[in-house]
């Protein structure tokens, strides 16, 4: 199996694609098969939380060679095939290389590609430019669907449709002209997480003058620069990378728990109708992402309570040593408050608790909009590029194992066994729902809309009260101040420090909870869920519904994009104690 599965959960995987010659000079095989397991050997080394995964379309040469080295490293394999079987063993002349390749096939994952558009199967035996359409289609779907692209190439340009160079050049530059495919215009100018090329030199067996000169050493590609593949793995992919292995981490560490109490999108009567292993796979990662998720926003929701507790402790014990009674045990508490709060901070930082908060929430979310899609047939003629990545792409690149996680998860997909069309339904009916049943994400945001405005309610009622109190204390203290005893005036005027001290944590917790800013945001997806609500009821037809709720999910993902951003700008700060 490609997916990693230990018990209900399922581990983010390290997906290397493969693209290779076919033929390679034999005198230098041993050598660039070294250079292959050490490289895999380096990859598990330095990620040992997160488990490698191959795609490679075990062609002759290159790929046959690396897949040979990934199984006997334990590296499972999934083989995209451009065209059937039957077709495709066409292209192997030598009965050797078949003979691999079956043997290899049984050892792998397989997936037959669809054909692109125009094609035929009559026009692909044909050969020609049709064919070379399939190649074409699929190294691009290699490219879209892997985080590191092993590339055994001589490093020479080549007009070959879907060869190794133009592999290589739309992995780093996002254009295949051979098919006429680019990136889409929104995301040019966005900061690329998946262009990473570990480019190992080989000379084609065609070559044979160069068997003299010295085998030139692998180097580190990216769209904008290159260096030596002895480095260490550029450190905006390694950041993501680490975050992938961290979410393994905690899967792990929690395993127990999520077993215990996670829910998926599926109810519980209805688990045995996941009958196909995308819907397990996406409502398996969505169950344990929504569970981390909500374990971290209690860890931060705590935190921040916490410190706001401890900041209006603080206050009352300098307030009431600056003017009740100077005892040294008011600083001792004044400093063990601070002491506790600073110590919660660094532990909170140190775990990442804020971060795993929202990155947990967003993947959670993006693969319900991933799962729902799937389930309603969304998207089902985009199965070769990765269908999400415009997901979080021009925010922070640290968001990018996201996408990471999200792109193993479309590996499985197998047309073959589309959901039914009652899903479609049940997409809806589950999904967008309706205000009365209760179901959905239409009742959810109008139920988290009045939840917001009566938080904000309370935080506005409270910040006043408490000025007006502090307020009227102060005036009380002026009105009656030669006929109170100097106790009472005391106690007074630590209520006029201590009161707007309340108002000013109340709307500092509020503002750290966005709380302003939500209602709108829900108030915004509520009117977007009914929008849908209404246009659904009134579809036409199913490819109108399609439709709807691939533009309800674009909103989604917009609106998820918008909630992390705002979040990240309010982590907890050791600055609150002050």
């Amino acid at each position: 199996m490609v997916h990693v599965h230990e018990s209900s959960i399922s581990l983010a995987t390290l997906t290397i694609g493969v693209t290779a010659h076919r033929h390679i000079d034999p005198a230098r095989e041993p050598l660039v098969r070294q250079r292959v397991r050490e490289f895999l050997l380096r990859l598990q080394h330095e990620f040992p939380d997160l488990p490698l995964q191959l795609v490679s379309a075990l062609a002759a040469g290159g790929d046959q060679l690396v897949a040979e080295e990934a199984l006997a490293l334990g590296i499972p394999v999934l083989a995209p095939l451009p065209m059937t079987q039957t077709e495709y063993e066409r292209d192997f002349d030598d009965p050797e290389t078949l003979r691999r390749f079956r043997n290899l096939l049984a050892r792998s994952e397989v997936r037959i590609l669809p054909l692109t558009p125009g094609n035929n199967a009559e026009d692909i035996a044909a050969g020609g430019a049709p064919r070379d359409r399939q190649y074409a289609q699929l190294g691009v779907f290699v490219s879209s669907h892997c985080q590191i692209l092993l590339a055994l190439w001589d490093g020479e340009p080549s007009a070959a449709v879907g060869g190794t160079a133009e592999v290589v050049y739309f992995h780093l530059h996002e254009s295949m002209p051979a098919l006429g495919w680019s990136v889409p215009t929104p995301n040019q100018l966005a900061e690329e997480t998946n262009d990473l090329v570990y480019h190992m030199p080989c000379v084609r067996a065609s070559r044979a003058e160069a068997r003299g000169e010295p085998p030139p050493t692998p180097r580190w590609l990216t769209a904008d620069r290159s260096w030596p593949g002895t480095d260490p793995i550029p450190h905006e992919h390694r950041v993501l990378f680490t975050h992938m292995q961290a979410y393994n981490r905690d899967l792990r560490r929690h395993r127990a728990r999520i077993d215990a109490d996670a829910a998926g999108l599926f109810p519980a009567n209805d688990e045995q109708r996941r009958d196909t292993r995308l819907m397990h796979r996406l409502d398996t990662l969505y169950r344990q992402s929504d569970w981390l998720a909500v374990h971290y926003q209690r860890r931060v929701r705590h935190g921040l309570i916490a410190t706001h507790l401890l900041a209006v402790a603080m206050g009352l014990a300098y307030i009431a040593y600056d003017n009740v009674h100077a005892d040294w045990r008011l600083l001792l508490i004044f400093l063990l408050c601070f002491g506790i709060g600073w110590i919660w901070y660094r532990v909170g930082k140190r775990r990442d608790w804020h971060r795993k908060y929202l990155d947990y929430r967003a993947l959670a979310e993006g693969l319900r909009v991933q799962l729902y899609w799937h389930l309603a047939g969304v998207r089902a003629s985009e199965e070769v590029l990765f269908a999400y990545d415009s997901f979080l792409q021009k925010q922070d690149i640290e968001l990018g194992w996201i996408r990471h996680v999200m792109r193993g998860a479309s590996l499985i997909h197998d047309r073959r066994r589309a959901p039914g069309l009652e899903w479609l339904h049940w997409s809806i009916a589950d999904w967008v729902g309706s205000k009365e049943s209760h179901r959905g994400q239409l009742s959810y945001y109008a139920r988290k809309s009045a939840q917001c405005e009566a938080r904000y309610r309370i935080t506005r009622r409270v910040s006043a009260l408490a000025l007006l109190t502090g307020l009227g204390v102060a005036v009380l203290l002026i009105v009656l101040n030669q006929r109170l005893s100097p106790n009472v005036a005391n106690y007074l005027l630590v209520l006029v420090g201590l009161l707007p001290l309340i108002a000013g944590v109340r709307n500092a917790y509020g503002h750290k909870q966005a709380e302003k800013e939500l209602i709108k945001q829900y108030r915004f997806m509520s009117s977007i869920f009914a929008r849908a609500r209404k246009q659904l009821d009134v579809a036409s037809d199913d490819a109108q519904r399609r439709g709807i709720l691939k533009a309800l999910g674009e909103a989604c993902l917009q609106e998820h994009t918008e909630w992390i951003l705002m979040h990240r700008e309010r982590p907890l700060e050791q600055s609150q104690l002050t």
